[in-house]
């Protein structure tokens, strides 16, 4: 009998399983023939997020040539690299240029149907366009994949669960919120993928309170300037009329930061260096467990201050006072930050070339304006410099960070769940927006369709509306009918509307203390609450403890979820492989 191998989601993470099948199944399956079946109702390869239909408008927020779904060398695995083109090759694309999602979509496809024709002949895949409702099954014997629409399940060896950002239920701010716009007939869109949000409810000429402002609002400024038929002529923004007024704020109250818009020259920081396997594994030994702030977060800033001092000590050495190789034997011994601050300040005079990762993350802190058309001003400002610095090779010690952050994720996820403090950090300074997009927020400033709210916003509903204030502006608010939260659904097993995990979640399976589902860091299997990992299911993706950096790998990076991938899929095969054996030795 052929063997059932179910894959849950098609978008890149079942894409770049099947490539993984493609590359080890010749040197590893040894079984009667394998069906894989592959559950998703929205297209393979793109999946949801990356489906083709959806508003030419949306970009990614990567340059093409940083885009890839092949492995290279660089890549720690077990399994053979089967290198493939970047999207920026295989489009025919400058490498610096910001595809639209459409043409990502096609790129996913394209390498979709490159894994089939690489299958071996004994391995058939079946696409299911339903949804995976839950999953049954005693651990040693074959599972029960039960679908959307089926009165019969599908039933599977393994099941590996790849799903991608999933929608999820309100907390209870948002569902008070909720409540009361329902009450008092005002908008409340809650956290969204912004492409699927139905947005006819912001209506043009009206305040809109947004509240987050990260990749999700740039999506929203898109589909409701550009996407409502306003254009850009040069630096102005010509409305169409059909825009409401957007007022934006978040935790820290700024946009992330721009993209980095140069190339690296010369060598790279020889990474990692302070927070490597061994530190791992020393962390993962400790009897009592560790702390993130206490134990992990003093690595990270050793590592990413290595990164920017190793490039500004060797490509900006005229801004230094000392030689890298005494700065460096002095960086590695200094025994706290005091210390490290102190080597620093006499070997780095300008304190504009220090790094100062405290004031990156929380650059309003105690920053106050009198009025709010100043602070909208020195927002404005504040966006242009971040512009101005971030394509100015000059300031490259930003680039070499960006790199320490891309080693440290690797390195971190490994860790398991180390809170969500940590994935934002990230993505405010490695994952931002693509440089032009922070230039259209400066034009619609100047139109005045974007007003900019301030840090530490806070949403109240009283009156009959929702209210919006921060100390940035002491004494400044503004009303609003319309109130948007605009970023993802918190990937929690505890609150997803995915019936499937909530099912696993009730079954038994671990959960982190941030709502993740927590996996084997080795090959990925399911763990249950006794840590004990179940033997025919397996779990891959953002829900889960060993989540990787980004939606995408840059090439010649190390690439932790191809190195995920390729493990759980060499477990996979060898389980069948052997359980194929057994069977015939009865």
């Amino acid at each position: 009998m052929r063997q059932q191998l179910v894959i849950v989601g098609a978008g890149p993470r079942g894409t770049g399983i099947l490539e993984r099948v493609a590359a080890n199944a010749p040197a590893l399956y040894g079984g009667p023939g394998l069906d894989i079946h592959l559950v998703d109702p929205h297209p393979p390869g793109g999946g949801r997020i990356w489906r083709q239909a959806q508003s030419p408008l949306l970009w990614m927020n990567s340059h093409a040539e940083d885009v890839t779904m092949f492995t290279d060398e660089t890549v720690a695995m077990a399994g053979p690299v089967r290198e493939g083109p970047t999207l920026h090759e295989w489009a025919e694309l400058h490498g610096r240029t910001f595809a639209d999602r459409q043409l990502q979509g096609r790129y996913l496809a394209w390498v979709y149907e490159r894994a089939l024709a690489e299958l071996p002949p004994d391995v058939t895949v079946h696409h299911h366009p339903r949804r995976a409702l839950r999953i049954s099954g005693p651990d040693e014997g074959r599972q029960q994949v039960w679908l959307e629409g089926r009165p019969r399940p599908l039933l599977a060896d393994l099941v590996i669960l790849a799903v991608g950002h999933l929608d999820g239920e309100l907390d209870a701010e948002q569902a008070r919120l909720a409540a009361y716009a329902r009450e008092h007939g005002l908008v409340h869109l809650p956290p969204d993928f912004t492409a699927d949000s139905d947005l006819c409810a912001l209506k043009a000429g009206e305040p809109v309170l947004v509240r987050g402002f990260g990749l999700a609002f740039v999506d929203l400024m898109v589909l409701l300037t550009e996407g409502r038929g306003g254009r850009y002529e040069g630096e102005t923004y010509l409305p169409s009329g059909r825009e409401p007024v957007l007022y934006v704020g978040s935790r820290r109250g700024v946009p992330y930061h721009s993209k980095i818009g140069y190339d690296w020259t010369g060598d790279r920081p020889p990474l990692p260096r302070f927070l490597g396997p061994a530190e791992v594994e020393e962390l993962l030994a400790r009897p009592g467990g560790f702390d993130f702030r206490r134990d992990v977060w003093p690595l990270i800033e050793k590592e990413l201050g290595f990164a920017h001092y190793h490039r500004l000590f060797t490509a900006h050495p005229g801004r230094t006072t000392m030689a890298w190789a005494d700065f460096e034997e002095k960086y590695a011994a200094a025994g706290g930050p005091d210390e490290t601050r102190a080597l620093v300040s006499g070997a780095v005079p300008d304190p504009a070339d220090r790094l100062d990762l405290a004031a990156l993350d929380r650059p309003l802190d105690a920053v106050r304006h009198a009025s709010h058309d100043d602070f909208q001003k020195a927002l404005e400002d504040y966006i242009e410099a971040d512009l101005n610095r971030r394509h100015d090779p000059s300031h490259s010690p930003d680039l070499a960070v960006f790199l320490g952050l891309l080693s440290v994720y690797g390195q971190l996820v490994r860790l398991g769940d180390i809170g969500t403090w940590w994935h934002g950090f990230f993505s405010y300074l490695a994952s931002g927006p693509p440089g032009p997009r922070l230039r259209q927020m400066l034009a619609l400033s100047r139109a005045g369709v974007l007003r900019f709210v301030g840090a530490g916003m806070a949403v109240t509903a009283e009156d009959g509306v929702f209210r919006a204030t921060s100390a940035t502006v002491p004494g400044f608010g503004v009303e609003a009918r319309a109130l948007v939260e605009a970023r993802l659904p918190e990937p929690t097993v505890g609150r997803t509307r995915d019936s499937l995990l909530r099912e696993l979640h009730a079954d038994g399976a671990a959960e982190t203390p941030d709502g993740l589902l927590r996996v084997d860091p080795g090959d990925g299997r399911i763990l249950d609450r006794t840590g004990r990992p179940h033997p025919r299911r397996f779990a891959l993706g953002p829900y889960t403890d060993a989540r990787a950096p980004g939606a995408f790998t840059r090439p010649r990076t190390g690439g932790p979820a191809f190195r995920q991938n390729d493990a759980t899929v060499r477990a996979v095969l060898t389980f069948l492989t052997a359980s194929y054996a057994k069977e015939l030795a009865r």
